[in-house]
């Protein structure tokens, strides 16, 4: 029987590099898959509808929320992001493992309705290499780096609900080091619950076998 796939949670601080590392993670690894989120912000320079996001109108994401249609959702920086529910059930179904490149809000609540899923935040290795590469990108204010700045404060009293630290200072380590942690998961027991009631009703009854 084919292995359900793992629920992948990938958070970090706005800069921290979370896209880049998975998009190495992609072209390394073939049994992964990425979960675009949907969201209401609109579309940086060179991101492409479907691709990096969907991107919509409030009305359409609230309604996506009353219909069911989300995974998680929450709101950052005044614009809603979430995880449309039909593409990670499929793809998990097939095997595949499922990353969700989300904020911490989100990451928190997927944790509660899937106690199977593997939390993974991803942080640069210093304050002042955050700042660098936000101010880096070439894309935003210096009013807007000092907000992410502030809110990445505010997340960092969240990290210690991840299963998973991982330092990006190098993108070919760091893409390695997630693939580590997701191939050694598979065995957590968490993970093997279909293996352990099989294995335990087994035993049982050999046990009664014995006895009698």
């Amino acid at each position: 029987m084919r292995q359900k796939g793992i629920l992948i949670v990938i958070s970090g601080f706005s800069g921290a590099g979370k896209g880049t590392l998975v998009k190495e993670i992609m072209r390394r690894h073939g049994e992964y898959s990425l979960s675009v989120s949907m969201t209401t912000r609109p579309p940086r320079a060179g991101e492409r509808e479907g691709v990096e996001y969907f991107f919509t109108d409030r009305a359409h994401f609230e309604e996506t929320i009353a219909a069911d249609g989300l995974v998680e959702y929450a709101q950052y920086c005044g614009n809603y992001y979430g995880t449309p529910k039909a593409y990670v059930e499929e793809q998990l179904k097939a095997g595949k493992n499922v990353i969700l490149e989300i904020e911490i809000q989100g990451a928190l609540k997927i944790k509660e309705k899937f106690p199977e899923s593997l939390l993974i935040f991803v942080t640069p290795p210093s304050v002042e290499e955050l700042k660098r590469r936000l101010e880096g990108r070439g894309t935003e204010s210096a009013e807007v780096i000092a907000k992410r700045l502030n809110r990445a404060a505010e997340e960092s009293e969240g990290m210690e609900a991840y299963d998973y630290i991982v330092i990006n200072d190098s993108l070919e380590e760091g893409a390695e080091e997630i693939h580590r942690l997701v191939d050694a998961s598979r065995a957590a027991p968490v993970r093997k619950q279909d293996f352990i009631r099989e294995i335990r009703e087994e035993l049982y009854h050999f046990a009664k076998g014995v006895q009698d």
